[in-house]
């Protein structure tokens, strides 16, 4: 049975550990690689994408991939770089053949007119939270197909096809996401953080405003009293809220306003019942009712 073991081909064995930086890559990535690749994904679903902790577990993590995708648009840029530089791999560094960018590949929206203090914790190339419109999640599938293939041609063919598997599972469920979003085309709507962009510009819904002032920067009490102002005048439907900022501000504006304060997760994990990418469009576009 050794003997066997040995003259069987390594590529039989080979599996590729790719390390990625948030939930949704994992399972885009192992919808695309199936059996040849391990996902490790670095961030959970439920932690604030723009704040994670570079613990030791996460160092090694980084350390022994064979490659790395992250989102990019420097959603990462607090937390990642620390732990590419303490993992030391050539293989996770940017510009490596094996690391993978997926904001280079999407047309990002929201990019600020100038980038300075006085705007808050702004991204500067624009917002990062591209993957919330489904839509952007086929380029994403078909970006990371392309990543696999060229690191690992071998398997080109198995790529090409869990793509083509995987497109023709989403296109029917993005028509059916649509449809259910239809009559919410034109609805106002607060949020805490403008994480939803792209979600609200593909489903039509108008965000007046947001809770925080500016972006990372606390609601003062002036500018929530004047938020319920605008809320009592526009009279939108609910503040859609993320799941890792504390919702007391927005339950306080609900109270003055009767306003429904309306969870909405980021990725998977981020809620108990948000188990994959489909279960997380189900949910978003069912929320607001």
């Amino acid at each position: 049975m050794k003997l066997l073991l040995l003259l069987l081909p390594l590529s039989l064995f080979a599996h590729l550990n790719i390390a990625v930086s948030y939930p949704y890559i994992g399972a885009i990535t192992k919808s695309i690689g199936g059996k040849h690749i391990s996902t490790i994904v670095l961030a959970k679903g439920n932690w604030d994408p723009h704040f994670v902790v570079p613990r030791p577990s996460l160092i090694s993590k980084v350390r022994n991939a064979d490659a790395l995708i992250i989102n990019g648009a420097q959603l990462e840029i607090g937390w990642l770089p620390a732990l590419i530089k303490r993992a030391g791999n050539p293989k996770a560094k940017a510009g490596s053949q094996t690391f993978l960018n997926l904001a280079h590949h999407i047309k990002l929206i929201n990019k600020p007119q100038k980038v300075d203090r006085s705007g808050g914790d702004i991204h500067p190339d624009g917002n990062p939270h591209f993957h919330l419109n489904p839509q952007n999640i086929l380029y994403l599938a078909q970006t990371i197909k392309e990543f696999l293939i060229s690191i690992d041609k071998e398997h080109s063919d198995i790529y090409q096809k869990n793509y083509e598997k995987f497109s023709k599972m989403w296109l029917p469920k993005m028509k059916m996401w649509q449809e259910k979003m239809a009559d919410k085309k034109g609805l106002k709507v607060i949020q805490f953080h403008n994480n939803l962009a792209y979600f609200n510009k593909v489903y039509g819904l108008d965000s007046i405003a947001t809770i925080e002032p500016l972006p990372g920067i606390p609601p003062s009490s002036r500018h929530t009293m004047n938020l319920i102002k605008l809320i009592k005048q526009e009279k939108p439907c609910c503040i859609l809220h993320d799941v890792y900022h504390s919702t007391k501000t927005a339950k306080f504006i609900s109270s003055k306003t009767g306003i429904k304060v309306v969870l909405m997760p980021h990725d998977i994990g981020a809620l108990e019942d948000i188990k994959d990418l489909t279960s997380l469009f189900d949910y978003l576009t069912s929320a607001i009712q």
